[in-house]
């Protein structure tokens, strides 16, 4: 079995069907691993597809719909990998098109199964803030771009700054911080990934204090960590973000991951 594989339709994608994706920029898309054929935070990801449907297109597949898509590819591949789910109208993107006129497609992508990087990590803090940040959706140029430009200035990758100078997230990730006995989330407009609402759910089960409030590059020093956090990983820790070092802060990212873990894996 190989760990490639890309359906639409619960079958192999052929050229013709992937081409026109291949420039489109108008879909959205959740992103998982599996392990052992079975995933945390399958709810979340269910309810993002439907969520971000709903808004860029009026309506959303069932939920049956998807995890049969999922569970075709699955059974393509090894017990453990990365899979992406996009969903898509025909309609495309740059026509005024009703999209409820349409059916909505979804196409399934799977690859080796990811980790993420072991950090410490330096962010570059980048003035930016997404389109439609609340929807997790293709064709985000800016988000490559601040990573290369952040790498070539001497960074392993960036954090966004919005208008108002908060932090929101960063350019794959959302960002936490430790201020010693909470965990604080920045405030801010972003997208709420998966890992970061799996991590939030279990901490409130561990009784682990959280918080909610703006985070600015002033406020950065009075903190005692910060990681980044995706569905590769519930925590990598970020030792420096612009010319401020922050704490390594183990017992920190070590919670995360025991929250995360404490996450039930689910069997699609």
């Amino acid at each position: 079995m190989t760990s490639y594989v890309v359906q639409r339709d619960s079958r192999a994608a052929t050229a013709e069907e992937l081409g026109p994706l291949a420039f489109a920029g108008y879909a959205h898309f959740t992103a998982m691993q599996v392990r052992g054929g079975r995933v945390r935070g399958l709810d979340l990801h269910l309810e993002r597809l439907r969520s971000s449907s709903v808004e860029l297109f009026g309506r959303a597949l069932p939920d049956e719909r998807v995890l049969s898509e999922l569970r075709t590819a699955l059974a393509a591949g090894p017990d453990d990998l990365s899979l992406t789910a996009t969903v898509y109208s025909p309609a495309g993107e740059f026509t005024a098109t009703d999209p409820a006129a349409t059916e909505l497609d979804v196409l399934v992508r799977t690859g080796p199964a990811a980790n993420g990087p072991e950090g410490p990590l330096s962010l570059a803090a980048v003035p930016h803030e997404r389109a439609v940040p609340e929807i997790k959706h293709v064709g985000e140029i800016a988000k490559t771009y601040y990573l290369r430009q952040a790498v070539a200035d001497g960074f392993d990758d960036a954090a966004f700054l919005d208008s108002r100078g908060r932090f929101s997230e960063a350019t794959i990730w959302n960002l936490a911080f430790w201020d010693g006995t909470s965990v604080v989330w920045p405030e801010a407009a972003m997208l709420g990934g998966t890992a970061m609402a799996i991590v939030r759910r279990q901490l409130d089960r561990l009784g682990v204090p959280q918080l909610t409030r703006e985070v600015t590059p002033a406020d950065l020093p009075a903190l005692s960590g910060a990681v980044v956090l995706n569905s590769w990983t519930p925590g990598v820790p970020v030792h420096r973000i612009a010319d401020v070092r922050l704490p390594e802060a183990r017992s920190f990212v070590d919670l995360l991951h025991r929250a995360y873990e404490n996450e039930p894996l689910t069997a699609l």
